[in-house]
């Protein structure tokens, strides 16, 4: 066991598990995977659980890949490449790939950690902190195993605040007045109330701290059962909570906050409309998630463009952004661009107006189109004077709109169009 003096984190693996689709997120997640979807004008979602370990410590991490990993990958590739080997620490991809034999996908998160069983035992790490590697916030895992050991607890799960009556939608967990889980609920009609107040419940945020020597004997008798799923959520901690000892720790405890009186941020960008959302929310004049703050930075790659550029000041033809965040190799060149996003390499032409657009890189915008409440994807040529966010019923016979009113617009969908209207 570490001293006193030893960070726990330096005696921690972190193990994403980041193989899902997001199938929530349609046509966002059609060539890449949920944590690899782009997020905040510069970054992937998977960043911000990797810079949570990085801040945090650790500096070994797994990364369990499984759903159309490619863009995954080749990001970790690019951005996460700085770790040094002799240092003892690394960023380790790992694609599902018949380690044990038998089934080639893995069948489930907890089997995700178990078909890697002798990889991680060649880490020589003490704790695992398994984490979703689709989610957006900002924690420090060092409280967490503090806690986990502090209470001498089998597994520590993170769990968010929420009130009673959106519980419902998560799984749940009912605490004594020691943080102990004495009962796991998957989507309750009624949940529990905490001890300190009725209120609120304590919903899973599907992060994890074990000691790799107890998990790893759980996740051995785990696989021999045939009649489990092999997940995290349905299985291992059901049964732990039944027969070990589990305990809540707080999101609120180890959030991430730059002032003492911003809320605890996370959100799960799973679908259409939390994803726009989410990213415009970031152009409010004082967003709840703080991206600027350089004592807690979210790393990534960073791909060498130019300044962004804004180009024509004449009446109409005014190239402007107001309550927006505009990345690098940007040019807004004659085009009003009002609370939107925009990240690496978009290309907007005369005449057009963009209002709470969220445009992911490499996107060229026409002269004289009008978007509003929309979600461009990657490389999207949009075409001159088309008109989205203005007459949803039109919108809906090309684009995908979702039950909010947000339109996603991707190329294929324009090519489906134009060869409709041709």
């Amino acid at each position: 066991m570490p001293n006193s003096h030893t960070r726990l984190s330096s005696r921690a693996v972190a193990f994403v598990l980041a193989g899902g689709r997001g199938s929530r997120l349609k046509e966002l997640t059609d060539t890449r995977a949920k944590p690899a979807v782009y997020f905040g004008g510069k970054v992937r979602i998977i960043d911000f659980a990797l810079s949570n370990a990085l801040n945090s410590g650790i500096r070994k991490m797994a990364i369990a890949t499984q759903y159309k990993a490619h863009s995954l990958i080749r990001h970790c590739q690019r951005g996460w490449n700085f770790f040094r080997s002799e240092r003892n620490e690394f960023l380790d991809i790992l694609p599902a790939s018949q380690r044990m034999g038998g089934e080639n996908w893995y069948m489930g998160t907890a089997d995700a950690v178990t078909q890697n069983i002798d990889i991680i035992d060649s880490y020589g790490i003490d704790y695992i902190v398994v984490l979703a590697g689709d989610h957006i916030y900002k924690m420090d895992y060092e409280m967490m195993l503090q806690q986990h050991v502090d209470s001498g607890a089998d597994v520590t799960i993170g769990c968010l605040t929420v009130p009673r009556e959106e519980a419902s939608a998560f799984g749940v967990m009912d605490v004594d007045a020691s943080s102990q889980i004495v009962g796991f609920m998957e989507k309750p009609a009624d949940p529990p109330g905490t001890p300190d107040d009725p209120n609120v419940t304590l919903a899973s945020m599907g992060i994890y701290v074990f000691t790799w020597k107890f998990l790893r004997e759980v996740l051995l008798r785990d696989s021999e059962d045939p009649n489990s799923s092999h997940d995290f959520g349905n299985d291992i901690i059901p049964y732990l909570v039944k027969n070990g000892k589990a305990v809540a720790h707080r999101f609120t405890d180890s959030c991430v906050k730059s002032t003492p009186e911003a809320p605890a941020y996370w959100r799960d960008v799973g679908t259409v409309d939390a994803f726009w959302k989410a990213n415009i929310d970031l152009t409010d004049f004082t967003p709840e998630l703080d991206l600027w703050d350089n004592d807690w930075p979210i790393w990534t790659h960073s791909e060498s463009v130019p300044p962004a550029k804004f180009i024509h000041d004449e009446e109409s033809r005014r190239g402007m952004a107001i309550s927006s965040m505009i990345s690098g190799g940007c040019i807004i060149s004659g085009t009003e661009v009002r609370n939107s996003l925009m990240f690496t390499m978009v290309n907007t032409k005369s005449y057009a107006v963009l209002d709470h657009a969220v445009i992911l890189p490499y996107v060229t915008v026409e002269r004289s189109a009008r978007l509003r409440n929309v979600v461009i994807d990657r490389g999207v040529i949009i075409p001159k004077g088309l008109v989205v966010g203005e007459d949803l019923e039109e919108d809906a016979k090309w684009f995908r709109v979702s039950e909010k009113g947000i339109t996603l617009i991707t190329q294929d969908m324009l090519d489906r169009r134009e060869a409709a209207l041709s």
